[in-house]
């Protein structure tokens, strides 16, 4: 992340520079004066410390924003939501027990390779009082078609557009997928990820004793 305090760093080298082209100009034959030159490196390293902090920001922007410990969302326990097939979920029924709540689509290709991971996590690990709920924002038809093809033991519950809202309010300022957070038996955030996640993000978490 860019820093205001690298950034006055530099300006400070960039004015620097500026003076030296000024006071001392290089002697060459022909070529721009010493104060285009001068000019010259100055938008030149301010493009690259532009480009380098819009970077920054992008990188900002699409990291989840929260910390470890945070509760849940005001009235996500209370939610009721809908299967594919139209029953009704009611998300209190998670209560108590390690949840990994992800975020998906099928239009979404990492969304859609990361699944058969979360399937083999769920049904390795929920005995040991795991449990995985999939939220897809998406529409239910798309849905249907695709667990047709691919099916997962874990539940799906259908949010629709209001899911992008839903993950915004566990930190997904972006909105992009696919998103996992995971809750600790105490009911508060004890971990997120933005983007697919690995083995070693399922190990990470279950070793880090979120149950």
């Amino acid at each position: 992340m860019v820093t205001w305090r690298l950034w006055a760093a530099c300006w400070k080298t960039l004015l620097l520079m500026t003076t030296e082209h000024t006071i001392n100009p290089p002697q060459v034959p022909a070529g721009p004066s010493p104060a285009s030159a001068g000019r010259r490196v100055l938008l030149l390293a301010a493009a690259g410390l532009a480009g380098a902090a819009g970077a920054g920001l992008a990188w900002w922007r699409y990291q989840p924003h929260g910390a470890a410990g945070d509760p849940v969302p005001q009235g996500f326990w209370s939610l009721s939501l809908k299967t594919p097939e139209g029953a009704a979920l009611d998300v209190a029924r998670f209560q108590g027990k390690p949840l990994l709540l992800n975020f998906w689509a099928t239009w979404c290709p990492p969304c859609v390779e990361e699944l058969p991971l979360l399937d083999t996590f769920y049904r390795e690990n929920a005995a040991k009082g795991w449990q995985v709920l999939g939220v897809a924002i998406d529409r239910v038809e798309a849905v249907q078609a695709f667990l047709r093809k691919t099916s997962v033991t874990f539940p799906v519950a259908m949010a629709g557009l209001g899911g992008t809202e839903l993950g915004r309010s566990f930190g997904n300022q972006a909105g992009g997928l696919p998103f996992t957070v995971v809750l600790g038996a105490d009911g508060t955030v004890a971990h997120r990820k933005m983007g697919q996640i690995t083995h070693q993000d399922l190990a990470a978490w279950v070793a880090a004793g979120s149950a």
